[in-house]
């Protein structure tokens, strides 16, 4: 990401905003997403990846 944000001043030259192209505002929600998806999980149990590849290979299978 090559963010390339303006920022919005006050009279004091405080940033109260900011401005970002379109493209980098929808990746902040993707990564935003992909974020909250896995604060989401963070319960649960865990498996060895090992595990996981054979679970996923058995499934191809079926």
């Amino acid at each position: 990401m090559t963010m390339q944000p303006q920022f919005i001043t006050d009279t004091n030259g405080n940033k109260i905003s900011v401005i970002l192209s379109l493209e980098d505002y929808e990746e902040l929600l993707e990564d935003l997403e992909d974020l909250a998806a896995v604060a989401e999980r963070k319960d649960e149990e865990a498996i060895p990846f090992e595990e996981a590849v054979k679970e996923i290979e058995h499934e191809l299978r079926a």
